[in-house]
């Protein structure tokens, strides 16, 4: 599985100074272009990996990153968690079994348990990521934060909370919090939160209630969709390989579930001609709507 494989190269990679993707790729029998775009991934999810060029280049970790080979730091374990719980978000499920064997490894107060992550397709980068790390740092020491923040009616107002978790859901990142302003749990959406800062104040956890049902869920559909092989680097990326099938004509189908939100439709016509949804009839004529009042725009 590609969660085991990319564990493994950060495991090769810990203890050795620099690895070429040819000695990768004939290790797990895939393709040099497979492993750069497992460094991709890694690097994406905040490994400290990089490639050189030359005679003696090839794949390394930070320098920082591996002084200690036998023993991660609390927050390189705390890195190398989140890395795999974000990878979970982005379209590697498996990884809850690898983090469950992992966190086992690093015993501690708060150091695997300050993150999230519900799985529901493909994700969105976290754009900022002092903002998140400072979120983070916050959550793991118990502080209160303080921040900008613009609700869906973009009204901007200053808050101060008690920052509980980090919850990916839906192609986005919230944030559940105690609000000292609304004196309850209240969730954020982390894009739209700003001017993050850590305070001196410390806190003490608060009995939560269930906060699953604020989560913004999307239902799930059975979907359809034939694509021409121009965009199937795009299909390949976004859908496992077991949902799509080759037909004669050199077409593809894809069929999967998948929520039905506003990243599916916007998904779907960033492909332009080169696919059609055969199925729900509702989502074609989403499509069909959509595409028509792009049309009477120009």
């Amino acid at each position: 599985m590609k969660i085991n494989r990319l564990l493994e190269i950060v495991t090769i990679l810990l203890n050795r100074e620099t690895v070429t993707a040819k000695e990768l790729a004939d290790r797990f029998n895939v393709s040099t272009r497979t492993i750069y775009r497992d460094i991709d991934a890694l690097s994406s999810a905040g490994v400290p990996v990089y490639m050189s060029k030359g005679n003696s280049g090839g794949i390394s970790l930070l320098e920082d990153y591996t002084l200690n080979k036998t023993m991660l730091s609390k927050s390189e374990s705390e890195g190398l968690l989140l890395s795999l719980k974000a990878m979970g978000a982005t379209s590697y499920p498996e990884a809850a079994t690898v983090l469950e064997k992992i966190s086992s490894v690093f015993k501690g107060n708060r150091t695997h348990d300050w993150v999230e992550v519900y799985f529901e397709g493909w994700c969105s980068k976290v754009n900022e990521q002092d903002r998140f790390g400072k979120i983070r740092d916050a959550i793991v020491s118990n502080k209160v934060i303080s921040f900008d923040y613009i609700n869906g009616n973009g009204i901007k107002s200053n808050r101060c909370a008690e920052p509980v978790k980090l919850i990916f859901n839906a192609h986005a990142w919230y944030l559940i919090a105690y609000c000292l302003k609304r004196n309850e749990h209240r969730m954020f959406r982390l894009s739209r939160i700003k001017n993050v800062q850590i305070t001196d104040k410390h806190f003490d956890l608060r009995k939560i209630e269930e906060y699953e049902n604020q989560v913004p869920h999307s239902p799930l559909i059975e979907l359809k969709m034939r694509c021409s092989g121009k965009v199937m680097y795009r299909i390949y990326d976004t859908f496992d390989e077991d949902c799509i099938s080759k037909n004669d004509d050199g077409s593809f189908d894809v069929t999967a579930t998948i929520p039905e939100d506003e990243w599916l439709y916007e998904f779907i016509l960033s492909l332009g001609n080169n696919a059609e949804v055969i199925l729900p009839e509702n989502i074609r004529g989403i499509i069909k709507t959509r595409a028509k009042e792009i049309l009477d725009k120009y």
